[in-house]
């Protein structure tokens, strides 16, 4: 039997056959193969998706009680696809009306004596702004009255000369010199004059030359620099004041070329300042420029939009809104407050199962106040045009509480 081990060639066949088995045993663990576990079919699939996406919508509906919404703010609108005037939405600066803008200097050198108004004061047509004095204004009103007695005494040897000459005592030479006197006189007299009122001055007739005078407003408005210093040395070259009336201001844009087909003068128009948030000032299109900015490759366009309460400030930035003449097909708008951002995306909150779902939305043109939205609402629902940003706080916050 130890033989027959030994030799691989007398082992009988069963039991070579029953090591061999023995041996994949061994190599496979030897017990029973546990069944996979079954994997989950399409349906299940389907099935955990739903739910998942069940519980993440309700999760980003945000409900509120009447009074919660109330204290909010919420207010709703339906949409309802509606014809929109076609605009151009440009932004612009606030300048002052250049043709009613004045820097108001001294005609003459002279030394400021006292200053009368102050930086933003409101002053009328013909209003003294400032003092001086002037030696050169000295001068010319000395030689004023210098004429003035030169005139005075060429008209008493004129008369005495026509007495005369008509009784024939004298003869009808000294007549002919006596007037030429005269109207000597009387040029020099208009030349004193004139030089005083180019000087800015009037003619001083109580016989003492005076070297004060006065610069005044040229028309009502608003001071809106001011320059004048007590004791400084004014001089022809330098403005003292600025005076603009403000009444009706200018609000002054580029347009871009493709722009430029779509605005004529004479368009209406509405103004908007973030100082005055929801608030539109009317105004028209007076003015296109007939030339090209080769730099910015745009043209100027200008608005004149009336300013009685004085609230456009001058170089304010602003946005304008100017009607073509146009309208767009029928359109769904909500409000621009209407829209928010999350993460990103624009948004508008959407009343849905008894709360407000945040709806992804794409905006087209803004039309005066009011944003197109192309896609991610239909008509006919509830959108909240007031509120939103009280509904994205309470949104935001519920995120982060779930995070923790």
């Amino acid at each position: 039997m130890h033989n027959n081990l030994n030799n691989p060639d007398r082992i009988p066949a069963r039991l070579a056959a029953a090591i061999v088995v023995a041996i994949l045993l061994t190599a496979c663990g030897g017990g029973e193969k546990k069944p996979p576990e079954p994997k989950p079919g399409a349906e299940q699939k389907a099935e955990a998706g739903k739910h998942e996406e069940g519980k993440h919508d309700e999760g980003t509906v945000i409900k509120l009680s009447e009074a919660e919404a109330k204290r909010a703010g919420i207010q709703l609108q339906a949409l309802q696809p509606q014809s929109q005037a076609d605009v151009v939405t440009v932004t612009a600066t606030i300048r002052a009306n250049q043709d009613k803008i004045a820097r108001v200097a001294s005609r003459v050198e002279g030394r400021i004596t006292r200053v009368l108004v102050n930086l933003g004061d409101t002053v009328r047509a013909g209003q003294p702004l400032a003092s001086l004095d002037s030696v050169a204004l000295g001068e010319a009103q000395s030689a004023f009255l210098q004429s003035q007695a030169s005139h005075r005494v060429a008209q008493t040897d004129f008369d005495r000369a026509k007495a005369l000459a008509a009784e024939e005592i004298i003869p009808q030479r000294e007549f002919l010199r006596a007037k030429a006197e005269l109207d000597k006189s009387s040029a020099e007299l208009r030349a004193a004059e004139d030089k005083l009122r180019l000087l800015g001055a009037s003619p001083q007739r109580s016989g003492r030359a005076a070297a004060g005078f006065e610069v005044h407003a040229p028309f009502a408005g608003t001071v809106i620099e001011k320059k004048a210093t007590t004791g400084e040395l004014a001089t022809p070259s330098d403005a003292l004041f600025t005076v603009a009336d403000l009444s009706r201001v200018w609000i002054e844009a580029n347009l871009s070329e493709d722009l430029l087909s779509k605005v004529r003068p004479g368009a209406n128009a509405t103004v908007r300042v973030a100082a005055y948030p929801g608030e539109r000032f009317a105004g028209k299109v007076t003015y296109i420029a007939g030339i090209l900015n080769k730099d910015t490759r745009t043209i100027g366009a200008r608005i004149e939009v009336d300013n009685k309460d004085r609230r456009l400030k001058p170089e304010m930035f602003a946005t304008a809104v100017i009607e073509t003449g146009t309208s767009k097909d029928k359109v769904l708008s909500v409000p621009d407050a209407a829209i928010v951002l999350l993460q990103g995306q624009p948004t508008v909150f959407v009343q849905e199962r008894g709360g407000f779902e945040p709806r992804p939305v794409e905006l087209g043109d803004k039309l005066g106040g009011r944003t197109v939205l192309k896609s991610g609402v239909d008509a006919g629902e509830q959108v909240v045009a007031a509120g939103a940003y009280a509904l994205k706080a309470r949104l935001l916050k519920s995120q982060i509480s779930d995070e923790h």
